[in-house]
């Protein structure tokens, strides 16, 4: 088993890259997915890339969706009341409260 150790693989090392970066906006990191996705589509990476790409989107797409629901938690907080409501047609969603 000792003998796994990086043997065809030298980007099993920690790289920071594979961290999101927390001054990463939701902007920034929607724009890198995207960027990800073309890449991966476009079918010019090999398969460690392809492997360390879909690393790298999963974890931009759990920064993207924790900033959505931050986003969210505000807005709720800013209402007041709880409940989101469509800023088109000022219907209350997730249920109404009457």
């Amino acid at each position: 088993m000792a003998n796994k150790k990086n043997t065809s693989d030298k980007n099993l090392t920690p790289d920071p890259a594979n961290d999101v970066n927390l001054e990463l906006d939701f902007e920034q990191a929607l724009a890198e997915l995207e960027n990800l996705v073309n890449q991966m589509e476009g079918g010019e990476l090999s398969l460690d890339q392809s492997l360390q790409a879909f690393e790298r989107g999963v974890l931009l797409t759990r920064h993207c969706q924790a900033a959505l629901e931050a986003a969210e938690l505000k807005v709720q907080t800013l209402t007041g009341d709880g409940e989101l409501v469509d800023l088109e047609t000022g219907e209350v969603q997730g249920g109404a409260s009457e």
